[in-house]
């Protein structure tokens, strides 16, 4: 059964769909640039039941991937499949091309709208100000935006340059913070390990409740993430301290290009300890230098809502960031009744937030569950 019709790939063209072993994909991961986090195996398999692989071909070359997560209600044939910070088209070997990224999505769609009948949601890698206006190559290709979810912003700082001119850019109270800590002599440990990641997360949950802020769901799940990671895939835990004690401690994701900081936290210690997250993050800078990683995103900011993280983001990346809004999400529909279902999931969440019950809560949060209803364990 056919549910839309289907756009044919260019000559030369070719796709494989099926469910690849962590080995076979991670190897394909390590050929692209724009590698990320949320694209790996063990990603897919922390937070969903039912994820599968699409490899597109030209000739014979592999050129780009990406990793869907499924999830279909029962008795009624709706379903969603949702790629995060995919698909995957920048090979380290070949400049981007844009002709890759177009049939990546029509691909996508001809499988997973066109041939199965779920509504495609794509969270891809792009930023509004990028040349040329994928925004519009979305369009052509069937694929609308969600305005409803706003933009989400982030600084992204460029790490080419020399850590000479990276810190004669930082701003000024940055910079004096960052000697601060240089004459305090804080100890730093670094690792992937289970012991640092706990570390961390007893520092968060001790900051989480002085601030009287709500824990983030996803803590635990990174956590349970980081223990199912390969090595080479494991995300990057540093602390500071002083006199046995932790101040300071942040969490980044590195793969590809990019490394992506995800997590920090201040223990009351570390509020008494001026530069202890200063100096860790330049530590985290150099170590990223060391290994060539070319661009550092800081992972959202929101200067209205949260001036004190945006300014410390802000004079961190200096002259060398860029503040840039993400293209944001799109959706192609298979049917009606899968666009109904979805848009009315999207406005009973806006209203009543998370909801627990079976169906509703598949209705009411089209994209958590992909991570929830999909495997009952995560509700």
């Amino acid at each position: 059964m056919m549910y839309a019709y289907p756009h044919p790939l260019d000559a030369g063209y070719t796709i494989e769909v099926s469910h690849l072993s962590e080995p076979v994909w991670h190897r394909l991961l390590e050929d692209f640039t724009d590698a990320n986090l949320y694209q790996t195996w063990a990603y897919g398999d922390v937070t969903s039941s039912h994820f599968t692989h699409l490899i597109l071909r030209q000739h014979t070359n592999v050129v780009a991937i990406a990793q869907v997560r499924i999830a279909r209600l029962p008795l009624i044939p709706v379903g969603i499949a949702y790629v995060l910070w995919g698909p995957l088209w920048k090979r380290s070997i070949d400049p981007p091309s844009t002709n890759v990224f177009r049939q990546a999505i029509r691909a996508l769609r001809n499988e997973f709208v066109c041939n199965r009948g779920l509504t495609l949601r794509l969270y891809p890698v792009l930023y509004q100000t990028d040349s040329p206006d994928f925004a519009a190559i979305l369009g052509e290709e069937q694929f609308a935006p969600l305005t409803s979810f706003g933009s989400t912003r982030t600084i992204v700082m460029d790490l080419r340059p020399s850590l000479d001119d990276l810190r004669a850019h930082l701003g000024p109270d940055w910079k004096r913070n960052l000697k601060a800590g240089e004459k305090a002599s804080f100890d730093i440990i670094q690792g992937s390990d289970e012991n640092t990641f706990r570390t961390f997360v007893s520092m968060y949950r001790e900051m989480v409740s002085r601030k009287h802020f709500a824990e983030p769901n996803n803590l635990t799940t990174f956590q349970s993430l980081q223990h199912r990671l390969p090595e080479q895939c494991k995300m990057t835990v540093a602390i500071s301290g002083t006199g046995g004690q932790p101040c300071a401690g942040i969490v980044c994701s590195i793969l590809g290009h990019t490394a992506v900081y995800l997590f920090g936290a201040t223990t009351t210690a570390g509020l008494r300890a001026r530069g202890c997250s200063h100096i860790l993050h330049w530590h985290m800078i150099k170590h990223l230098k060391e290994l060539g990683i070319q661009q550092y995103d800081l992972n959202g900011i929101n200067p209205d809502k949260n001036p004190g993280p945006y300014k410390f983001k802000s004079d961190l990346a200096g002259a060398h960031g860029t503040d840039v809004h993400f293209l944001g999400r799109f959706d192609a529909h298979g049917s009606r009744l899968t666009r109904y279902a979805v848009h009315s999931g999207d406005i009973w969440r806006r209203a009543h937030g998370r909801v627990r019950h079976g169906v509703v809560q598949a209705l009411a949060r089209p994209v958590d569950y992909v991570l929830a209803l999909a495997d009952r364990k995560h509700l």
